[in-house]
């Protein structure tokens, strides 16, 4: 494991390259003599002529490999930028170094503001030692004798969040419809804006994220902002149609069109005529059923299934899919000319992990949300997050997004006996999820070969038997535990993967 040490460079670091025998060796190179580290990391807002020689002086005292990160700051106790810079140059080291380093911040060097950042991230979502340093006490790791809640570290954010509003001249003045969308980060806030500008016109959108980004709650406060807000929203799950039904699901069907049909049916098109059609998981459609719908958006007409009359429809397209459709297209799954009939107006949905200051924000809004929903059951009791369980949430990487994120807070509430969230009651619930043992792609023997469709059908029946039985057979209950859309979809993986119910 590699001991990574992340310090900004201070006056007094400067100054010991020709003031040694004023300053001392300053925080930097005390430590880096006295402690053993595989990496240096150096955060400098300095201009770079006054940094020249100390990497070279600094190596005269103990060769070490050092890496140093020139940060442009408007100020030295701007907050906002000063975390901006600190949590790029984890990622950085992460990503280079692998996720397993040991990190270890500097508290001494730079400003009281630079040290109360590192405090907070070491406190929160990047575990890290702690050192101070100084010329009469030596180096000694700093003792925090208490948790900092990581409730703090979106506040820094505030200030670039203020900036980015204001570049959203342009916008509506209010979109109480995208209030249900809690963020604060700079990455949704470019999405919203982006989508508060389309949801105006009438043009077919295509919302891209993985599962569980929150698409349909996209798609809905789209077509709740939109001038088509008084008429219907119909939301379809394609990946839960059968491939005989799609007709009938879409267009309708008339009495006695084939076996079952009893009476005249609308399709979705024309149950959402005037408003807004929603097609979740577009690509999971087969191309014979793209086909269908291609002909339909271009026409502006259907016919039901046993009838030959055109009813014509007027519907807006909201699409959404986990899949990157251009690859898709580019692999003849996915038509190239409905792609582009849907792609008029693209959001991409970034990933719970990418939304800087966003969990604690929801982490609050959910919890707020379960308490008042299971406030009236029998010995309910509303529930608190303690700080360490906050900031263990804090540093887990939610594969399954603000799905499983809500998820787990509803199992916390259930199974926690007292009022207070604790540490162990969340760890105990994270290191049984599926999704929190991360895949070392890199560490498996693939030998001469393997059945890649075996094992994800093994993997698949595993966790679909043991959804069901936790559940006692309820679909709802289990397909919520799975992360999937709706009991239909969790029908459908059942009779693939030989399940019984």
């Amino acid at each position: 494991m590699k001991k990574v040490l992340c310090a900004w460079l201070g006056n007094t670091d400067l100054r010991a390259v020709d003031e040694e025998h004023v300053v001392g060796l300053g925080p930097v190179a005390q430590a880096v003599i006295v402690r053993d580290f595989d990496l240096l990391v150096l955060l400098c807002n300095y201009p770079e002529s006054r940094v020249g020689d100390y990497l070279s002086w600094l190596n005269g005292k103990k060769a070490i490999t050092s890496n140093l990160r020139f940060i442009n700051l408007s100020s030295p106790t701007d907050f906002g930028e000063i975390y901006q810079a600190a949590i790029a140059t984890i990622k950085a080291i992460k990503t280079e170094h692998g996720s397993d380093c040991s990190l270890t911040f500097h508290l001494s060097p730079g400003t009281p503001a630079m040290a109360a950042v590192w405090m907070l991230l070491a406190k929160s979502i990047y575990p890290a030692e702690l050192l101070e340093s100084s010329r009469e006490q030596g180096v000694r790791t700093a003792i925090i004798p208490f948790d900092i809640s990581a409730d703090f570290i979106p506040a820094l954010l505030k200030g670039a969040d203020e900036k980015l509003e204001k570049m959203s001249a342009g916008l509506p003045p209010e979109a109480p419809e995208f209030n249900n969308i809690i963020h604060r980060s700079p990455v949704m806030q470019q999405v919203v804006a982006r989508a508060r500008r389309v949801a105006l016109r009438s043009v077919p959108v295509l919302i891209e994220g993985d599962s569980g980004t929150g698409k349909e709650l996209f798609a809905r406060a789209i077509h709740r902002a939109s001038p088509r807000h008084s008429n219907p929203f119909i939301a379809v799950n394609c990946g839960a149609i059968p491939a005989d039904l799609v007709e009938s699901e879409f267009f309708g069907h008339k009495k006695g069109a084939f076996t079952g049909a009893t009476f005249d049916r609308k399709g979705y098109f024309e149950a959402a005529h005037g408003g807004t059609l929603f097609l979740d998981e577009i690509g999971e459609l087969p191309l014979a059923a793209q086909v269908k719908i291609l002909r339909v958006l271009q026409e502006k007409k259907v016919v039901r299934v046993g009838d030959t009359t055109e009813i014509p429809v007027d519907v807006r397209i909201v699409a959404a899919t986990n899949r990157h459709l251009m690859v898709e297209v580019a692999e003849n799954r996915f038509r190239q000319d409905l792609y582009y009939r849907l792609a008029v107006a693209v959001l991409h949905l970034p990933k719970l992990s990418e939304r800087e200051g966003d969990l604690s924000l929801l982490i609050d809004h959910i919890l707020d949300k379960v308490n008042r929903e299971s406030a009236e059951e029998p010995g309910y009791v509303c529930k608190k997050i303690s700080a360490s369980a906050r900031n263990l949430m804090l540093s887990y990487p939610w594969p399954g997004n603000a799905r499983e994120l809500l998820n787990v807070i509803q199992r916390a509430a259930v199974w926690a006996v007292d009022e207070i969230i604790t540490e162990v009651d969340m760890r105990d619930i994270l290191v049984f999820h599926p999704s929190a043992s991360a895949n070392k792609v890199d560490e498996v023997a693939i030998g001469d070969g393997v059945n890649l469709q075996e094992i994800l059908a093994c993997t698949a029946r595993i966790y679909l038997e043991k959804a069901m039985k936790n559940t006692g057979g309820n679909k709802s209950k289990a397909a919520k535990l799975l992360g999937l859309p709706n009991y239909q979809t969790l029908s459908n993986w059942l009779e693939k993967y030989g399940v019984g119910e």
